[in-house]
């Protein structure tokens, strides 16, 4: 279920033509209520969305550039990342680790 469903369904089809113009630059896994959760919890985190006009929805949904949402994703999963586990400081150390010189 999205936060804000009425809202939600006068974006949809900014929605869904944002979402067809990623996937056709093989981000295939956006969905438009993905799209739309990134506007809420981070585009609009400090709006009351119950009061804003229409355009400035659409307006923001189309300025919205793949680097932007998969960044959000990022930090939102290192949030939740569990440091304690074993693969996740694997991970860690491989991405810190210099690679080797050619």
């Amino acid at each position: 279920m999205t936060s804000y469903p009425h809202q939600f369904e006068f974006v949809l089809p900014a929605l869904e033509s944002k979402c067809s113009e990623f996937h056709h630059f093989q981000y295939d896994t956006f969905t438009e209520a993905d799209l739309w959760e990134f506007c809420v919890k981070k585009k609009w985190r400090k709006k009351d969305i119950e009061t804003m006009h229409l355009y400035e929805m659409i307006n923001d949904i189309m300025d919205m550039t793949a680097s932007d949402f998969l960044a959000y994703h990022q930090v939102e999963a290192l949030k939740k990342a569990r440091w304690n586990d074993v693969s996740t400081l694997e991970n860690i150390e491989h991405l810190l680790r210099p690679s080797p010189k050619k």
